[in-house]
C-alpha cells in the first residue's frame, strides 16, 4: 500500500491545520461549521456551487483567513431516510480519495438531522481504510501521486458523540480490513509468486491469529482417493495442496460451520486451453480460497464466537503431456465417477472433493462453497452480483440479506432435475460440463451432487472477485468479494 490512515474517534477535537471535512445531509445544516467557518463562507460557496448534500459529492474550499483549518471539504451523505450502512463506507471512501497527500485529517460526522450509531462512524473509518488499499508491490516506480503521498499514516480524528462505542468497535473494522486486504493481495499476487506450495503457507500464517491450520499434500489426497482434484493438478509441475483451517471461537462441541473455496492458482484451461487474449486475468481463478481465507482472518482476529472450518483446493491447471484429456474418467473421493468433457471445466472437480471431504469429516451445519466458477454467470448477472444457488431456502434467504447489508450483493438461481439432466455421461456417473446452455446452473448441479443433505449454498463468484467495477471502497483489481458478506452472515446467524 502506497499510504495509510492511523484512524481515532473523539467527541470533540481542537483543528489546528490540516484538512478538515464536514458532513451534509441533504436539506440539511453542516456538521462542525461553527468550529472552522467564522466567517460564514460555506454557505455562500454552497450556493455558488449548487451543492446541496448529495450522496458522495464533494464541496472542496481553501479555508477563509481566520480558520483554523487549511482546507475544508463538506462531503454529502444524501437524503436521512434513505441513508443506510454501505452509504457510511462510500461516504468513508469518498472522503478519503480527497486527502491522500493530507499530513491531518479532522472529521466532523455528526450532521444535523441525522443519528450516527457507533457502527456508522466505524463502517465511515472502514470505507477510508478500504480506500487506501493499493498494490504496488511489484513497482519500483510510483505514479505522481504515489511520490507526493506521506511515508507515515495520514492521521485521522473522527469527531463524533458516540466516539466512545466507536473505540470498542475499532477492532472488528481493523479485523475486516485486514481480511479483505489479504483476500486481495492473494487475487494480485502474479501466477509465479503464488503457487499452491505459496498459497498454502499464507493460510498457515494464519496461526499467528489463533487459526488451526493443517495442509494435506499430494500423498495425502491420494490416499484419500481425491482423483477428481488431483486430476486437475496432474498437468502442472507444482504440487497441489489442501489446506484446512479450524477456528474454534465456540463452545467446544458445537457444530461448526463451513466455507469451502476454489484455489487455482492460475487455470490456462489445461488441454481444453483458453484464448490467449486475457488470460493473464487467470492467475484470480483462486478468488473463492483467497475469500475464504480472508474469512477465517476477519473471525479470527475479531474473536468471532463460533465454531468455522475453512477449506481450499489448490491447484494449477496446466497443458502437460501429463495433463488429464477430454475422455479422461476420475474417481472422486465420493466414489462417483466423471467423464472428462472439458479441461476447463477444472474448479468443479477440485470442490466437489473438498466439499466431500468437509461433510464427511466435520459434519458442518453448512457448507458454503465460493468459486470463480462460469463465465455463464457473468452472461446473467454482469458484474454486480455474484450467482446464489442453494438446496436450503433457510441459508439463501440469509445470504441474500447479508448482500443486501454489505451491498455484497447476490441473486438466486435455479437448480432442478432437468438441469440435472444435462450432466448425465454415457460412459460415467457424471460428465463435468452440460454444455453450452445453462452453464452456471449446470455447474451448480454438479457441486450439488457431492453434499448429500447438508443444507450448502454456492457462490459463483467469477463476476465479481476481479475485474469488477471499482468504486469509492475499491480501486484494485481484486476486490476481495465475499469476505464481508460472509462475516456478516456469521455475525447476524451464527455467533453464540
Amino acid at each position: 500500500m502506497s499510504f495509510k490512515f492511523d484512524i481515532g474517534f473523539s467527541k470533540s477535537a481542537a483543528v489546528s491545520g490540516g484538512v478538515v471535512i464536514l458532513a451534509k445531509v441533504v436539506d440539511g445544516a453542516v456538521a462542525g461549521a461553527a468550529d472552522v467557518d467564522p466567517a460564514g463562507i460555506l454557505e455562500n460557496a454552497m450556493r455558488i456551487g449548487k451543492f446541496t448534500g448529495k450522496s458522495l459529492a464533494v464541496l472542496d474550499v481553501v479555508a477563509p483567513h481566520g480558520s483554523a483549518a487549511d482546507r475544508i471539504l463538506v462531503l454529502g451523505l444524501g437524503k436521512v431516510p434513505s441513508i443506510i450502512a454501505h452509504d457510511w463506507l462510500k461516504a468513508g471512501g469518498a472522503a478519503a480519495a480527497k486527502v491522500r497527500n493530507a499530513d491531518a485529517v479532522t472529521v466532523f460526522i455528526d450532521a444535523p438531522g441525522i443519528e450516527v450509531t457507533a457502527k456508522a462512524a466505524v463502517d465511515f473509518a472502514l470505507g477510508m481504510e478500504m480506500n487506501a488499499y493499493s498494490f504496488d508491490t511489484y513497482k519500483t516506480k510510483k505514479d505522481e501521486d504515489e511520490e507526493k503521498a506521506p511515508k507515515k499514516p495520514v492521521k485521522v480524528t473522527i469527531v463524533t458523540s458516540v466516539a466512545g462505542e466507536a473505540k470498542k468497535l475499532a477492532g472488528v473494522m481493523e479485523a475486516v480490513a485486514g481480511g479483505v486486504f489479504l483476500a486481495r493481495d492473494l487475487v494480485n499476487l502474479p501466477p509465479n509468486a503464488l503457487g499452491p506450495v505459496e498459497f498454502a503457507d499464507k493460510a498457515k500464517e494464519l496461526e499467528k491469529l489463533g487459526v488451526e491450520v493443517e495442509i494435506l499434500t499430494e500423498k495425502d489426497m491420494k490416499k484419500l482417493g481425491m482423483g477428481a482434484l488431483l486430476g486437475v493438478a496432474q498437468g502442472s509441475v507444482r504440487p497441489p495442496r489442501l489446506a484446512i483451517m479450524k477456528w474454534n471461537g465456540g463452545k467446544s462441541k458445537e457444530q461448526p460451520v463451513a466455507f469451502i473455496g476454489k484455489g487455482v492458482v492460475f487455470d490456462s484451461g489445461g488441454i481444453s486451453i483458453k484464448p490467449g487474449a486475457g488470460m493473464e486475468e487467470m492467475k484470480g481463478d483462486m478468488g473463492g480460497a483467497a475469500a475464504v481465507t480472508g474469512l477465517m482472518h476477519v473471525l479470527a482476529a475479531r474473536k468471532a464466537k463460533v465454531n468455522v472450518i475453512g477449506i481450499i483446493g489448490l491447484v494449477e491447471n496446466m497443458p502437460d503431456g501429463n495433463a488429464q484429456r477430454p475422455g479422461d474418467i476420475v474417481t472422486s473421493m465420493s466414489g462417483q465417477t466423471i467423464e472428462i468433457i472439458n479441461t476447463d471445466a477444472e474448479g468443479r472437480l477440485v470442490l466437489c472433493d473438498a466439499l466431500w471431504y468437509c461433510n464427511d469429516r466435520f459434519k458442518p451445519k453448512f457448507m458454503i462453497n465460493l468459486a470463480t466458477l462460469t463465465g455463464a454467470v457473468m452472461v446473467a448477472l454482469g458484474s454486480h452480483h455474484a450467482g446464489l444457488f442453494s438446496n436450503d431456502d433457510q441459508l439463501s434467504a440469509q445470504l441474500t440479506e447479508a448482500g443486501l447489508a454489505t451491498q455484497e450483493r447476490l441473486w438466486r438461481l435455479p437448480l432442478g432435475k432437468e438441469y440435472d439432466k444435462m450432466i448425465d455421461s454415457k460412459f460415467a456417473d457424471m460428465k463435468n460440463t452440460g454444455g453450452r446452455y445453462g452453464g452456471s446452473i449446470t455447474a451448480a448441479q454438479f457441486l450439488k451432487r457431492f453434499v448429500k443433505d447438508t443444507p450448502w449454498a454456492h457462490l459463483d463468484i467469477a463476476g465479481t472477485a476481479m475485474g469488477s467495477p471499482t468504486d469509492e471502497i475499491n480501486r484494485s483489481w481484486a476486490s476481495g468479494f465475499g469476505v464481508r458478506l460472509l462475516d456478516e452472515l456469521v455475525r447476524a446467524h451464527y455467533e453464540a
